[in-house]
């Protein structure tokens, strides 16, 4: 390989960490953008290994244990032919639809009402404020979006003022978000809550924030950590990193997830820092630590408040080190496929795969699972919003499903039968497949398999407007892999 073609790996490796870490949601206002946006941080890292498809089950090379409870959905018949009762059911939903955060508040509505869709309901076609009402057998859920627009005070007041007049709340794309609606309106009210997709570990994971009420079935950065640090470790050639990360919860949810991972998986993490928000004081002095550590690649935990300032001091100089990472939605996929076009001459699987892009870990895109319920919601997506299903499609299908199916099994909508019923649930209809996520008892955060994937150019660009796509999964790791164990986190409900 000539000089010319270790720059542009080099630089190709930079614009992806941007478009997979630094659209991930924008930030603003208190808000930590990417842990509830694009998630990941990036990654320039090696092709790793073609293998085998992982595993989607058993006990778990991280010692999770697979006996978390109820059974909730063993005897559901699943969202087309499940019995429900004479009752209406009342979803207060708090999301952002304006300021930085609206795309991703708008990604996530999608997939909320994707399920109402795929269970036999009409669904909107644009997303915005207000009432909807679908009819699902004898049950009629009307949920009530309201704009947080990025803000954790905002959001924690739109969910106070529903709190007393709906059975369940919902929403939050920004941990601080959905954290402010947890402890301050959801467990204050004895209300239900299901978060998502706002992803800090946190939320489910600390005693502080965790409660009998919050349940989340949206993927997590420790998620993205247990998989994306295992594939780093086990099939790249990255054996060192340097962590630079926001000091507030999403940056430290990554350092702390990843170091955790990366080390009990034998790689090495050198050093790392906490910087601001917007921190662009002297990021070739930062570069030099990292430098002068010798490490093969840096992981940043960072919104676009920091990154531009970080990337361009990259793009100028002639670094060693690679990024690692994971996948982000198709916003951040418009982003790292523009660079790779204006990188390369050709934008190929080949050229891409020879540029050293990827693989990256994902929570979700449409052609990670192969299953008749991702093939159908995803058409169901298609035909109402024009593009295929997205990051976070998967955790917010399954938060209507598992939501619809509580309301099933009490045969209420009684907020307290509704909780109960959520507890330990193996949620049937998911996109990931019959019974693809598992509330875990002792935290009521939902268990579901990650994949990786190499980047390639997008197949159909009527359905996906991003220059890139996910390709066919080159490892999939199993629900009782990618959550951390139970012992490892502060809360503990069992």
């Amino acid at each position: 390989m000539d000089s010319n073609d270790i720059t542009r790996r080099r630089v190709i490796g930079t614009l992806g960490a941007a478009g997979t870490i630094g659209l991930a949601g924008c930030g603003g206002d208190g808000g930590d953008g990417d842990d509830g946006g694009d998630g990941g941080s990036g990654t320039d890292g090696g092709s790793g290994s073609d293998g085998g498809s992982g595993t989607d089950g058993g006990s778990g090379s991280d010692g999770s244990d697979g006996g978390d409870g109820g059974s909730g959905g063993e005897d559901d018949p699943g969202a087309k032919s499940r019995s429900r009762p004479d009752a209406e059911v009342s979803i207060g939903m708090v999301q952002p639809q304006s300021g930085a955060l609206g795309p991703y508040g708008n990604i996530a509505m999608r997939g909320f009402y994707t399920f109402f869709g795929y269970a036999g309901a009409d669904i909107p076609g644009e997303i915005s404020t207000g009432e909807q009402s679908f009819e699902l057998g004898d049950t009629t859920y009307t949920v009530e979006l309201r704009d947080s627009t990025g803000a954790p005070g905002e959001a924690q007041t739109q969910a106070r003022e529903m709190a007393q007049n709906v059975d369940i709340l919902a929403g939050g794309t920004s941990s601080a978000s959905a954290i402010a609606i947890a402890n301050n309106v959801a467990k204050r009210a004895n209300v239900p809550y299901m978060a998502g997709p706002a992803a800090t570990v946190s939320l489910t994971g600390s005693s502080e924030n965790c409660g009998e009420t919050v349940f989340r079935a949206s993927e997590t950065v420790a998620m993205d950590a247990q998989s994306g640090g295992k594939y780093i470790a086990n099939e790249t050639d990255i054996s060192s990193v340097y962590i630079y990360y926001a000091d507030y919860s999403f940056g430290q949810s990554v350092f702390n997830n990843y170091k955790r991972v990366l080390e009990a998986n034998g790689v090495t993490v050198e050093g790392s820092q906490a910087l601001p928000q917007g921190y662009s004081a002297d990021w070739p002095g930062q570069f030099e630590n990292a430098t002068n550590a010798g490490v093969d690649a840096v992981i940043g935990g960072f919104t676009v408040a920091t990154l531009p300032a970080m990337l361009g001091t990259y793009l100028a100089n002639d670094y060693d080190f690679r990024f690692a990472g994971g996948w982000g939605t198709r916003i951040s996929g418009g982003a790292l496929g523009a660079a790779l076009q204006q990188a390369l001459d050709e934008l190929s699987t080949q050229s891409i795969d020879e540029a050293g892009v990827g693989p990256l870990t994902t929570r979700y895109h449409w052609n990670q699972y192969d299953n008749d319920i991702n093939t159908e919601a995803n058409q169901v997506h298609r035909d109402a919003y024009g593009t295929n299903a997205d990051l976070f499609t998967s955790g917010l299908f399954t938060a209507a499903s598992a939501i619809d199916q509580a309301v099933s099994q009490a045969g209420s909508a009684n907020g307290d039968d509704i909780r109960e019923a959520l507890k330990g649930m193996t949620v049937t209809t998911t996109m990931k497949g019959e019974g693809g996520y598992k509330f875990q008892d002792w935290n009521n955060q939902a268990r579901s398999a990650m994949t990786v994937a190499d980047p390639i150019p997008t197949e159909n660009t009527e359905f996906w407007d991003a220059p890139i796509q996910p390709g066919q999964p080159k490892q999939t790791y199993g629900m009782d892999e990618t959550t951390q164990p139970k012992g490892q986190q502060s809360c503990d409900l069992s």
